[in-house]
């Protein structure tokens, strides 16, 4: 991975197209920026998103942002607007066995060079969300919170969301139990009785402490009730529940 080119600069109210004009300004397209949406669920696959949005008005999609700070409905939006009007999208789907395989970490890296790969339109830069990936095949720059400051990033999260919620309510018809059209995967109190109550689902990913506990490979806590009330009540959230190394 390597910086923003000599000379260019992104200033903090450079809004959400700003990496990608200062980019443009030293003559760097197409830029692609990638993202993954279900590093932290407990269940399903991991997605990866890819997406090149074209300069000018073209580009803009209207109510972009990132993908956890949209509704559902505004999610759908954006994703109708982003593969109408992209130069280039790709979506990776790596199932649960393959991220038990791999490991999470190693999965996230895979997921999102497997995506660029995809893109039909070679990237000259390459934008990513929070830490450098290589093996990309060109040139990037790893961004504080990506999906929040640079569209490509954005759009890629909101591609990559879209597509896993989809996959994880079609789930929902298979495993009704486990509820997964509400909370996609993630550990929520009624996520985690659920796995107590009925065991993991063959979708379900062994290398969380919490599947191996209600699979009967890890010993639960003495105060089963305590550690249900602990999860967050908001709901789902990207961020691993005790992955085994």
């Amino acid at each position: 991975m390597s910086t923003l080119p000599r000379g260019a600069t992104v200033r903090r109210d450079a809004g959400l197209y700003g990496y990608e004009r200062a980019l443009r300004r030293h003559g760097i397209e197409p830029i692609a920026g990638v993202d993954e949406a279900g590093r932290g669920a407990c269940a399903g696959p991991l997605v990866a998103g890819a997406a090149i949005l074209p300069p000018g008005k073209a580009g803009i999609i209207p109510g972009l942002a990132d993908s956890k700070l949209l509704t559902a409905a505004a999610r759908e939006r954006c994703y109708d607007q982003i593969v109408r009007r992209a130069d280039a999208w790709a979506v990776v789907v790596l199932p649960h066995d393959e991220c038990d395989r791999l490991g999470m970490h190693v999965a996230n890296v895979e997921a999102l060079r497997r995506a660029v790969a995809k893109l039909h339109v070679a990237p000259s830069y390459v934008l990513t969300d929070g830490f450098p990936v290589d093996g990309l095949g060109a040139p990037g720059l790893a961004v504080w919170k990506g999906d929040r400051v640079a569209a490509c990033v954005a759009a890629a999260s909101v591609l990559a969301k879209v597509t896993r919620d989809r996959i994880m309510t079609e789930m929902d018809a298979d495993w009704p139990a486990y509820d997964f059209k509400t909370h996609k995967g993630y550990i929520t109190p009624t996520h985690s009785a659920a796995l107590e109550r009925h065991g993991p689902s063959p979708v379900h990913r062994m290398r969380f402490v919490n599947v191996r506990r209600a699979a009967g490979l890890e010993p639960w806590p003495e105060d089963t009730t305590a550690a249900l009330e602990s999860e967050d009540p908001a709901g789902p959230c990207e961020a691993d529940d005790g992955e085994m190394p």
